[in-house]
């Protein structure tokens, strides 16, 4: 049964970043539709580790340069910058939207930025501007273990 049949995810919550938790995050924000990312182009490789699952780290990237703001899977060879961290501190961030917990982990040295800081600063607001934002938050975390 796929997440956009009647059912599938009722309840349902997958562990952040697990190919499970991608596809049902892509179904929530393609059921809102792609929308427009408001604010400059940004494409950010995120490297978490201490991923309880799989080989214990995960690549991924957010990619905001087509006009939407997509998260996939996998490294892009031309990211404006990268950002290392542990997985608690990305669900905190991404999935929690603790942006004070953020600056707290990144001025602990519990994140590592490496590339373009003024255009990772600029996605908070690119993301939370999108459309639909907040219901698609709500989603998000709905469906997160």
């Amino acid at each position: 049964m796929r997440l956009g049949d009647a059912d599938y995810g009722a309840g349902m919550t997958h562990a952040f970043l697990s190919d499970e938790w991608m596809t049902a995050a892509r179904e929530i924000r393609e059921k809102y539709g792609s929308g427009e990312a408001a604010g400059p182009a940004i494409k950010v490789n995120l490297t978490i580790t201490g991923v309880p699952f799989g080989e214990g780290t995960v690549e991924s990237h957010i990619d905001t340069s087509t006009g939407a703001a997509e998260m996939e899977l996998g490294k892009l060879d031309d990211a404006d910058v990268s950002l290392t961290t542990d997985y608690d501190t990305a669900k905190t961030i991404f999935v929690l939207q603790d942006q004070a917990a953020g600056m707290q982990a990144f001025m602990t040295g519990k994140v590592v930025v490496q590339g373009d800081m003024m255009k990772l600063m600029s996605l908070n607001a690119t993301l939370a501007a999108a459309p639909n934002a907040a219901e698609v938050s709500e989603e998000i975390k709905a469906i997160t273990a």
